[in-house]
């Protein structure tokens, strides 16, 4: 499965990253698995691998709130991202979709509209992590 790679990479920004990502996903499943289960295999050995570091970013242990909002926020970016790359790379519609991600339908469409946004301008980057946008300031030249 191509797509599968394909995924992995832009999930992930790198090569590496996304070699890593599909073993893991392969040792998930095996020949009988349905495409809807690989998918979930993908998403659930990236939350394992890739979401747990970037939590590190918030210091003090008795955070814990803050700990789990971050966690949460990172969680649902990258299931935005994941139903963007899912459309448009393997042409799933929103209800095979919200099979994937365990969301309603109407959740998937709204992500897909916005993610689609985010990406093309840039606010959402493709290594799995939110961006701030910034607009270079005009120096009067066009």
């Amino acid at each position: 499965m191509d797509d599968i790679y394909n995924i992995a990479f832009f999930m992930t920004g790198s090569r590496d990253g996304a070699y890593h990502l599909v073993y893991r996903t392969y040792l998930k499943v095996d020949y009988e698995t349905t495409e809807i289960e690989v998918f979930k295999a993908l998403r659930d050995s990236f939350i394992d691998c890739f979401i747990h570091d970037k939590i590190t970013c918030i210091p003090l242990a008795s955070v814990k709130d803050m700990g789990y909002l971050g966690e949460i926020i990172i969680r649902q970016e990258t299931d935005v991202k994941l139903s963007v790359l899912l459309s448009e790379i393997s042409g799933l519609k929103p209800a095979a979709i919200s099979k994937v991600i365990g969301v309603p339908s109407d959740t998937i469409r709204l992500w897909l509209s916005s993610g689609r946004k985010w990406l093309f301008d840039g606010s959402l980057s493709w290594d799995g992590l939110f961006k701030p946008v910034i607009y270079a300031e005009s120096n009067g030249k066009t």
